[in-house]
């Protein structure tokens, strides 16, 4: 789980306007530091399949934004994935 400050950190980075929480690229951008974060607990505990669940769900909702912004944009596709460091 994020911490408010870091999540609001992503939000500031990411957003695309002044009252943007909820765009493709802040999603994707505050998915993905979730999923950072998940994958280190994995490491450490590798029986722990509810997280590796939740892990799933994440990286699944993560491609369907990634899809639906390639849909949308192409070029704020490739700039976000550029930005967040995602091998695409």
């Amino acid at each position: 789980m994020l911490e408010k400050q870091e999540k609001e950190k992503i939000i500031k980075k990411y957003k695309l306007h002044e009252a943007d929480s909820g765009s493709p690229e802040v999603q994707v951008a505050l998915l993905t530091e979730e999923i950072k974060g998940l994958l280190l607990h994995l490491k450490k505990h590798p029986k722990d399949f509810h997280s590796k669940r939740g892990l799933l769900k994440m990286v699944s909702k993560r491609r369907k934004l990634l899809s639906f912004l390639k849909e949308e944009s192409v070029r704020r596709y490739n700039s976000l994935v550029k930005k967040v460091g995602l091998k695409k």
